[in-house]
């Protein structure tokens, strides 16, 4: 699925979407990164895990995203694929990419996701999560 994103004055409004939350939110991921560099010259050679808890979906989507950016920033990697699993208030994730190399084009960095603009809701059969990151 293309990366999606919505008009904000000063940053950027990313969209994710899937028949799961948890695939929204990782759709979500993929539109984040995708602001970084080009996805498809990633090689997903390393496996980062993450497990958090939280109750309010909104909140795990911007607290998903954060620790993302957080782990690739420490680890100086990039990720490219990401799998994200929820039972009750606990989630558990995965992302797969690889440490920066010269060759990859640096697109916009990402700070970090916001609570503006900040929706997880079900669409039809679909759902959608939605945030501003801040460029």
């Amino acid at each position: 699925m293309e990366p999606r994103y919505f008009e904000h004055d000063a940053d950027i409004g990313i969209i994710g979407q899937g028949t799961t939350i948890e695939h929204a939110f990782e759709a979500a991921a993929q539109a984040v990164f995708a602001i970084v560099t080009d996805l498809d010259a990633l090689q997903p050679a390393m496996l980062v895990d993450f497990t958090f808890e939280e109750d309010d979906v909104e909140l795990a989507l911007v607290t998903w995203l954060n620790l993302l950016l957080g782990k690739a920033r420490e680890l100086g990697m990039v990720f490219c694929r990401f799998h994200l699993r929820r039972q009750n208030n606990q989630w558990h994730g995965e992302a797969l990419g690889e440490k920066w190399r010269s060759d990859l084009e640096h697109g916009t960095e990402v700070k970090g996701a916001t609570l503006t603009m900040l929706s997880v809701r079900q669409i039809g059969m679909s759902w959608e999560a939605r945030c501003v990151v801040d460029v």
